[in-house]
């Protein structure tokens, strides 16, 4: 089988640094090109760091982009000049730029994830069934933890678990997202979802969704002890999305969750 060329942008974070870490153990991918959002003096296992660009880019078969919203954006703009398929791991995006990911899904096969980790999609996939089968009978809230340097929240997993309740409840999220928290010891249920986040220590992440009919609770639980997993995600990802048409496609279609 023929190597896939991968672009690695953002090789300085926390994930882009796993991901060319992960990379190596990675035989059917080979590494061309890694960028960054500033010129960087040295080499990244063996390539020398370039800004997001047609030349960065140019020999890639699949970028994966594990950035910020801005950077991602840049990032998809070039990709859908060149025709490149883009696997984005970015969170934290806004309504209008969920948007323009669509637009850009037009013209080439873009998968977008907020968690690449097989347990967490499983775990959105039940918490659909769970609140779809509760019904309105049961308020729900999800509550999540990660690492002190990590800059958005809630994080991009607690609100795909909200449109999850969401879906099951066949509900607009956007109508029925409640308050967002940080760093609160407890907090309520209400007619909305509401969120809760804690950022501490390096904890690479934890997530739960709770629902409560005020006489019993169902707890949905997932804990992450190695972010390699989300680059083990990522690849199974990018393999899946080659010999795609254009499309806006999630770890949903690769997992064949129904």
């Amino acid at each position: 089988m023929k190597k896939i060329n991968l672009v690695i942008t953002g090789c300085l974070g926390r994930m882009g640094q796993q991901i060319i870490k992960s990379s190596k153990n990675e035989k059917n991918f080979k590494l061309v090109s890694v960028t960054e959002n500033r010129l960087i003096n040295k080499k990244i296992s063996g390539l020398k760091p370039q800004l997001n660009s047609e030349a960065a880019f140019k020999n890639a078969n699949i970028i994966i982009d594990f950035t910020v919203p801005k950077c991602t954006m840049e990032v998809l703009k070039i990709a859908s000049k060149l025709k490149k398929r883009v696997v984005i791991g970015t969170t934290g995006f806004s309504k209008k730029e969920e948007n323009l990911i669509k637009k850009y899904s037009r013209k080439i096969p873009i998968l977008k994830a907020g968690n690449m980790s097989l347990g967490i999609n499983l775990l959105i996939y039940l918490t659909e069934i769970v609140s779809k089968s509760l019904g309105n009978n049961f308020l729900s809230k999800v509550f999540e933890v990660h690492h002190k340097h990590k800059k958005d929240h809630p994080s991009g997993t607690a609100l795909m678990l909200g449109k999850g309740i969401a879906a099951g409840k066949n509900k607009d999220f956007y109508k029925i997202s409640g308050k967002k928290y940080l760093n609160k010891n407890s907090f309520p249920y209400s007619n909305k979802i509401n969120f809760n986040s804690i950022r501490k220590g390096e904890i690479v992440g934890n997530h739960k969704v709770y629902f409560s009919s005020g006489k019993e609770t169902i707890t949905l639980d997932h804990e992450a002890f190695d972010r390699a997993l989300y680059a083990e995600g990522a690849f199974t990802a990018a393999k899946w999305l080659i010999g795609k048409k254009p499309g806006l496609y999630s770890m949903r279609d690769v997992l064949n969750f129904k």
